[in-house]
């Protein structure tokens, strides 16, 4: 422990964020970094406990309490403190492949199982985590080291998201021939096309995959296996087969009128704004009046909370939407823990997003309504939406299904003016065209079946990781299931794996 007082006397300093009437002008992301003294200072924090549940990545009460990647925080929080960052780069690429994507877009388990927070303000992990793998890049420590040795194996890997990547990157550093398939016309999965420039440019997921090139992984762009590839003939050409597909299949809304046009989910309505951004060549908001789907001057409905929601609101006040309004089914979370949410589980708190802070500042106050859902979209004589007739929502103990209920309540319908409707109602699992393709089964919630723990699907050699396998979850999980699938398949083939 380099400084046994540092949690003592140095206050939490976070990263600068540019002020929302600034940085809604643009796409790009928008902190501030510290100076290399003041993230020590941050580093010191850390108090290297006896028990450090920052890392453990445990189950508690159905969420992830820890990181899911056991990083060896409080190791290289003390060696950035001691100012040996290259050796912190070294211990924090040991266990996270990408440290570069989960220290901009994680929401940082670690920090809300980190000792500190118990009694005070938790260590900034997540951004000392960020500002050693940019120090990496920039003093030349990340750069491409392809394997000595190959094993002649050829193995391919369906999809480039988190999880995708991570298990090529691994079963490449074991010497295998990895060939990478994505069905877009860029690698990055979700990353590159479902997370907004504002929390990752894209230019960070490209600077990672020209390093896996150079390190020998193959990567091929719009193959969509099941469309306009056969699966059979990838079964034929490769050894193994890593389905890394993501659950991409977009949670509806039942709700009369759903036909009307101008409703989209909020996963292609975000893909096309970041598509329309890379192929313009710009990055600036002058450009929206040449998006694909641009909410300049219209009046948006998201519907949904989380994370994906909340980009909905950031990407429509940067295309100039007159108006933003959120729904979300649930009562507003508290401000701070109830007495049922101890530490060191994840924090059911209230929390006010990037996208809400523009909001407020651009419209006055917090867009968000909750207990509030859609009951009926109203069109046009054009067939546009114009209008939706929202309805509040109480809980309710339902004896039919033996369990509490999120209702409506009698007489609280409201009419709102709507031009544009984002859904960002969650995800149902794989999309069943690829698993079909390659013959694998599906389990309840229509997730890829394999037995609890394992990867490998009912199909011989077929394997399954990230989404696609345990369902919608963080990029965290992804890159976790990444490598833990790379270690199977590589015991698969090998008869035994030094893969960690």
């Amino acid at each position: 422990m380099g400084k046994p007082t540092g949690f003592m006397e140095y206050d939490r300093i976070e990263t600068q964020a540019e002020k929302p009437k600034e940085r809604i002008k643009h796409f790009n992301e928008f902190h501030q970094a510290l100076s290399m003294e003041e993230r020590k200072c941050q580093g010191a924090r850390c108090m290297e406990c006896g028990v450090p549940f920052c890392q453990s990545g445990m189950m508690i009460g159905g969420m992830a309490s820890g990181c899911p990647l056991n990083n060896l925080i409080p190791e290289w929080n003390d060696l950035l403190y001691r100012g040996n960052v290259k050796q912190a780069l070294s211990r924090l690429m040991k266990t996270n492949n990408f440290p570069e994507f989960t220290g901009r877009v994680c929401p940082a388990p670690c920090e809300a199982a980190c000792t500190c927070g118990l009694n005070g303000e938790p260590v900034t992990i997540k951004e000392n985590e960020y500002a050693i793998a940019e120090y990496g890049y920039e003093k030349g420590y990340i750069t491409p080291n392809p394997p000595l040795h190959r094993t002649g194996k050829k193995i391919a890997v369906i999809g480039s998201g988190p999880s995708g990547l991570a298990a090529a990157d691994q079963l490449n550093k074991r010497g295998h021939l990895v060939t990478v398939f994505e069905r877009s016309d860029r690698i990055g999965g979700l990353m590159m096309y479902g997370i907004p420039n504002m929390k990752l440019e894209k230019s960070v997921i490209e600077r990672r995959i020209d390093i896996m090139r150079e390190e020998g992984v193959t990567f091929i762009t719009e193959a969509d296996i099941g469309v306009n590839q056969k699966a059979a003939k990838l079964v034929k050409d490769f050894d193994r087969i890593v389905l890394a597909c993501g659950a991409s299949n977009p949670r509806d809304i039942n709700a009369t009128g759903r036909e009307a046009k101008g409703i989209y989910f909020a996963v292609d309505y975000l893909k096309s704004a970041t598509k329309d951004l890379l192929d313009l060549g710009t990055n600036v908001a002058a450009a929206v009046s040449e998006f694909t789907v641009s909410a300049k001057d219209k009046k948006v409905l998201v519907i949904g909370g989380g994370d994906t929601g909340n980009d909905c609101v950031g990407t429509s006040i940067r295309q100039g939407a007159s108006s933003v309004l959120q729904l979300e089914m649930m009562p507003r979370p508290p401000k701070s823990r109830a007495d049922n949410n101890p530490w060191p589980q994840w924090p059911k708190v209230c929390k006010t997003d990037y996208g809400q802070e523009e909001a407020i500042y651009l419209f006055g106050e917090d867009p968000r309504v909750y207990q509030t859902t859609v009951k009926e979209f109203i069109a046009d004589e054009n067939g546009n939406v114009c209008k939706a007739k929202l309805v509040k929502l109480e809980s309710k103990y339902m004896e039919e299904a033996k369990r509490f209920m999120m209702v409506e309540v009698e007489g609280s319908e409201l009419e709102v003016e709507v031009d544009l409707v984002l859904i960002a109602a969650g995800f149902l699992g794989t999309q069943s065209y690829t698993a079909d393709a390659f013959g694998v089964e599906l389990d309840g919630r229509t997730n890829v079946k394999t037995e609890a723990g394992r990867y490998q699907t009912n199909v011989e050699n077929v394997f399954v990781t990230g989404d696609m396998h345990r369902g919608q979850s963080l990029v965290v999980w992804a890159i976790r299931e990444g490598r833990e699938v790379a270690k199977a398949v590589d015991a698969h083939l090998m008869g035994y794996s030094n893969l960690t």
